[in-house]
């Protein structure tokens, strides 16, 4: 009797333990998926990443030219002031 309850015990015990190895195969596998699906997410995040540094360093390069353009604007403008001045301050002198 004590053979036949050890034995029915240790069956008991297998079926658990395989039911646990089941279980944890199954966790295995669902991490699996989600480090494929966080690796694509840091993937996206990444190409995005890089778009978005390209796009921010075009804008720069445009930004710095048109303030290069303005300067260069309000620096003729300045000069055609000064003369101005200088022909009124003739005009002063002569009068």
């Amino acid at each position: 009797m004590e053979i036949h309850e050890e034995t029915t015990n240790l069956r008991e015990e297998l079926k658990a333990v395989k039911g646990r190895i089941g279980e944890l195969e199954q966790r295995v596998e669902h991490l699996r998926v989600s480090r494929r699906v966080l690796m694509n997410l840091l993937e996206k995040v990444e190409r995005e990443k890089v778009a978005l540094i390209h796009s921010l360093e075009k804008e720069n390069v445009r930004l710095q030219r048109d303030n290069t353009r303005f300067a260069k604007w309000i620096f003729s403008k300045n000069r055609e002031i000064v003369k101005l001045q200088e022909k009124i301050d003739e005009y002063k002198e002569k009068a």
